[in-house]
């Protein structure tokens, strides 16, 4: 009887495409095998029949959540696997969230297999055959499915994707010049992933006109090709709704470039192995780029230190990105024109990442080996003094190389990490992390690894200005509220002669004012940036914005600036002296007493989790 493989993969089009190398390889190893495949319904439609023996399918959307399983249609599908007779299971997932992990479980046991395949993360505790899963992106997902079927003697070597061609006649009349077919989506999955319809037509009429390109638009009536077509200047065939998954992939091979942002629809192009350019935000490229060993991909993404922000490490992330969608934005359409005419005139531009722009990956900071850094509740805390971190701002500032965000960290702000993933992320990929809280001193002291003395962002802002006065360093107030970075810089200026404040701005952090903001920093010539939003606005602000910023050093001071412009008081230096400032705030401001309940709460997290 030959030996029977239950496949499963539940993700949506892009992930079975993605899949489809691994099936290939296992295929070619046992050519005899009978290999059934769980997926879903839509997703099942890109295979090629030869890949497998047998689909299993059910409708994505209700497959959808933890207890999706124990819909009667669900589970009546799940348990009517045990009728297969499996050998082995193989799961083309990774197991992100414990309690999801049961639905993985029932699949096993509902399959009676002897062999359970999968990637680890410490929730595979079913498995009996296990790779480590070292997290999203450490290996492209393609590599992930072909290093796992190799426990079952495949071969892992990279190798193309392959989707199912109709080979019918295309929907398309004849044109002898260059076609170029754009899907404006973002699949269904996140919206956070698509790109401006306007941007997409202004590149559409660029690439018309160079060319003399026929432009094909490609979707459903939810991925805005009626809007890229009504935005556009030059003709587009709009088939928008018009093609199967089949006839969809003959159009797409039928393109000299294909453009789009992370979808299905992009990385069936790079299945087909079309020229493609994909243009990525909140994704991981590292992790979904389109896959196409040997074929021309570029990746086109903004280098923002808060991204990627979606499937990184072990967590799903932020899969509906940030409100502000800067990474986003920040790709323009001059950008992928010029990436764009490099493939199209056999080009394509180095995937070399750089600093400002857009590239093909995220340049964040790297934990260098001589750095002094502890973990609490699973964030950073560098163990620095005063001294050290001027001496360090120092060299930054006579350093070219690059700019640096620095965060202070406080038991409250670490309680707010633990829900704001985009927040912990920032601290994570932070050049330092300043221990600004007595709570911090207390937890590291636990941790047997004491921190030498408590770096608060209020005392850091003075010092800082003092040695700006010293060395020349230039400053940039950035305020939130309108006149208090100019009071602030009065001060400075009447205390300190020499100080150079290059700049100061009342604004916001919201998105339409970034680029005006950013502007003006830049113009001012300044050395380092204080920004006064608040934590963690102010953190997620710098972030957004810091690899387009001229500066070589920016900080997040939160209410420092009105500390220094004297609009709030600060307590007597023997309060601050035994960290009991907090004491005195709330006392000046009780609206406070809702941001100290969070104290209790770190000190609890803290018995349970230590470091983790």
């Amino acid at each position: 009887m030959a030996y029977r493989f239950l496949l499963v993969q539940l993700g949506d089009i892009g992930d079975l495409v993605l899949t489809t190398p691994a099936i290939a390889a296992l295929r070619e190893t046992f050519p005899d095998a009978h290999l059934a495949l769980f997926c879903s319904a839509q997703a099942s439609k890109i295979l090629e029949p030869a890949l497998v023996n047998e689909t299993i399918t059910f409708d994505k959307a209700s497959f959808n959540g933890t207890f999706s399983i124990l819909r009667p249609a669900n589970l009546r599908r799940i348990l009517g696997l045990r009728a297969g007779q499996y050998d082995s299971v193989i799961f083309f997932q990774h197991f992100t969230l414990k309690l999801g992990t049961l639905k993985y479980y029932l699949i096993a046991k509902a399959s009676g297999a002897r062999d359970i395949v999968g990637l680890d993360n410490g929730n595979g505790w079913f498995l009996t055959h296990s790779l480590p899963d070292e997290g999203f992106g450490s290996r492209h997902q393609a590599q992930y499915w072909l290093d796992l079927v190799a426990l079952a003697g495949s071969r892992s070597e990279p190798r193309g994707a392959q989707v199912a061609l109709d080979g019918g006649i295309l929907p398309l009349g004849l044109y002898h010049g260059r076609r170029i077919v754009i899907h404006a989506g973002g699949g269904g999955y996140s919206l956070a992933r698509r790109w401006a319809p306007e941007r997409f037509a202004q590149v559409a009429d660029d690439l018309a006109t160079a060319y003399d390109a026929q432009i094909v638009l490609v979707g459903t009536p939810d991925d805005h090709a009626a809007d890229v077509a009504a935005a556009m200047k030059q003709s587009a065939i709009n088939l928008t709704d018009k093609t199967s998954v089949t006839q969809l992939a003959d159009v797409l091979r039928s393109a000299d470039l294909y453009i789009g942002a992370d979808s299905g629809v992009t990385h069936m192009a790079a299945a087909v192995r079309t020229p493609t350019l994909a243009i990525f935000g909140p994704s991981n490229e590292k992790a979904w780029a389109p896959w196409s060993p040997g074929g021309i991909v570029t990746v086109l993404r903004t280098p923002v230190h808060c991204g990627p922000c979606s499937y990184i490490n072990h967590d799903v992330g932020l899969r509906d990105g940030c409100p502000e969608r800067t990474c986003m934005r920040l790709v323009t359409p001059e950008q992928v024109i010029s990436a764009a005419h490099a493939i199209l005139d056999g080009k394509p531009k180095s995937s070399e990442p750089e600093e400002k722009g857009t590239n093909t990956s995220v340049k964040v900071p790297e934990t260098s080996p001589e750095r002094d850094r502890i973990q609490i509740l699973g964030l950073p805390v560098d163990r620095i003094t005063y001294r050290k971190w001027m001496n360090q701002i120092d060299r930054w500032v006579r350093d070219d190389s690059r700019h640096h965000q620095v965060c202070t960290v406080n038991p409250e702000f670490m309680v707010m990490a633990q829900r704001d993933f985009n927040f912990a992320t920032i601290l994570r990929r932070a050049d330092l992390c300043l221990a600004d809280g007595v709570g911090l001193l207390w937890a590291a002291k636990r941790l047997e690894k004491p921190l030498p003395e408590r770096v608060t962002g209020s005392d850091g802002t003075v010092m800082i200005a003092e040695e700006a006065a010293k060395k020349g360093w230039k400053l940039f107030l950035l305020g939130a509220a309108p006149g208090i970075a100019d009071q602030a810089a009065a001060v400075m200026r009447e205390n300190l002669p020499d100080i150079h404040v290059v700049g100061t701005y009342g604004g916001s952090p919201a998105a339409e004012e970034e680029d005006d903001i950013v502007a003006m920093v830049n113009a001012s010539g300044a050395d380092i940036l204080l920004v006064a939003y608040g934590a963690p606005r102010q953190d997620k602000w710098i972030a957004r914005n810091i690899h387009r910023l001229d500066v070589k050093m920016a900080m997040g001071v939160g209410g420092a600036l009105d500390f220094i412009a004297g609009i709030v008081p600060r307590a007597p230096q023997q309060m601050r002296d035994l960290g009991l400032e907090w004491l005195y705030r709330l006392y000046k401001q009780p609206w406070r007493i809702r941001r100290m309940l969070r104290l209790p709460v770190f000190v609890m997290l803290f018995v349970l989790r230590g470091s983790r």
